[in-house]
């Protein structure tokens, strides 16, 4: 089946879903057998054999089996874990390829929450973090330690959209022995197969584009056999457990992931072209766009794009950022993205970066453009940017 079909239909299973088409809400904890042979049987099947049976409420319900199955068609992996939040999914896929004394590579541009992860607790637990410039590709090589078991990659970035060479970084990995997890939330697994790249792990914050309405927190991670082994290890050594109503609503939001992201990705185009010619910007950080950086690299390994994207301005100041935000009436101030709305955050990243310096004026904005008409956006960001000017003089 091809994408768009396999979104509506991966994970139905008519009689586990007691002929509904949508998998029901099945809440509980404690699951009752009748025998105890039919309990250690139970209990061979779900963990040892990783067989989607009851057992007990932690380990998931067919409410989580449906969404489950549904990501690992999508992702073209082996099995996938649920986690309660997008970064959960990064650190539960870190914890499960590492352990004291490793040493991991991590992309510069990475999710400011995952490097406070790397450079916090995980270097509490005495695994060395090294960040690299995103743009290295199979340079990675020299970076590479006798123990570093891990790369972690987030392409694109989603505050300055550097496309990394995921196929250079996997056979530079993987000739090494160290696994790569990608953060592919930009893309979602309709427009990016990191493991059909090399890949290991293909890491979403579903509550952005899977869920795509801006009311539940989910994280999903698919890999290969091997390398979601650990990562199951990982998550159930550490009691992971994941609402069913948010994964009920992550499944519900995922059957239109094929249509919403066909608009978000027009909508985007037409708002980055307009951006484009405004004597205020100086780029507009979006890889569909012919004159990004890593257009070559996102047309030969990324099926479309979508809503987000950055603005860099030719100068800038704190309150001509603030001047402009401040009154947009469609695109509310906001630290999410991928829901059916429009957002606006400022992007700063120059003080995270540590390997390859950030040297584009700040502050920038990083916009999400959301389903509404573009005319309207437009209208609003046009008004926007005279505030702009007029506050920067």
């Amino acid at each position: 089946m091809k994408k768009d079909t396999r979104i509506v239909r991966g994970g139905m299973n008519k009689k586990r879903n007691l002929g509904m088409v949508n998998t029901p809400v099945v809440r509980g904890s404690t699951v009752i057998f009748d025998s105890v042979a039919g309990m250690r049987e139970a209990v061979d099947r779900a963990i040892k054999k990783r067989e989607k049976v009851p057992f007990y409420g932690r380990r998931g319900t067919p409410t989580h089996w449906t969404l489950q199955e549904a990501i690992t068609e999508l992702e073209g992996g082996a099995d996938t874990v649920l986690t309660p939040s997008g970064l959960a999914a990064c650190t539960y896929a870190i914890l499960g390829c590492v352990k004291a004394g490793d040493h991991i590579l991590v992309t510069d541009s990475v999710y400011e929450p995952t490097r406070t992860f790397c450079s916090g607790m995980l270097k509490s637990f005495g695994v060395e973090t090294t960040y690299f410039d995103p743009l290295i590709g199979g340079g990675i090589t020299a970076l590479m330690k006798p123990n570093t078991t891990l790369v972690f990659c987030e392409s694109p970035g989603s505050l300055t959209f550097e496309i990394q060479d995921i196929p250079a970084i996997a056979a530079a990995a993987h000739k090494h022995g160290a696994k790569v997890a990608v953060d592919n939330t930009w893309a979602t697994p309709l427009f990016c197969r990191p493991l059909a790249l090399g890949a290991d792990l293909s890491i979403e914050a579903g509550t952005k584009y899977i869920v795509g309405h801006s009311d539940a927190l989910i994280g999903t991670i698919c890999g290969t056999e091997e390398a979601i082994a650990g990562v199951q290890k990982a998550a159930s050594g550490l009691g992971n457990a994941v609402s069913p109503d948010d994964v009920f609503l992550a499944t519900r939001g995922l059957r239109t992931l094929g249509v919403r992201l066909a608009r978000h990705q027009e909508n985007a185009l037409t708002v980055a072209r307009w951006l484009q010619t405004r004597p205020e910007v100086a780029r507009v950080l979006y890889p569909a766009l012919d004159s990004d950086p890593g257009h070559a690299l996102w047309k030969r390994d990324f099926a479309g794009a979508s809503g987000l994207l950055g603005v860099i301005f030719k100068k800038s100041s704190a309150a001509a950022v603030a001047a402009m935000v401040d009154g947009l009436e469609l695109f509310p101030l906001g630290f999410s993205w991928g829901g059916f709305e429009s957002l606006v955050a400022l992007i700063a990243p120059k003080e995270s970066r540590t390997e390859k310096s950030w040297t584009e004026p700040e502050p920038g904005i990083r916009l999400h453009i959301g389903l509404e008409d573009t005319d309207d956006l437009i209208a609003d960001l046009d008004k926007g940017l005279s505030r702009f000017q007029k506050a920067l003089g």
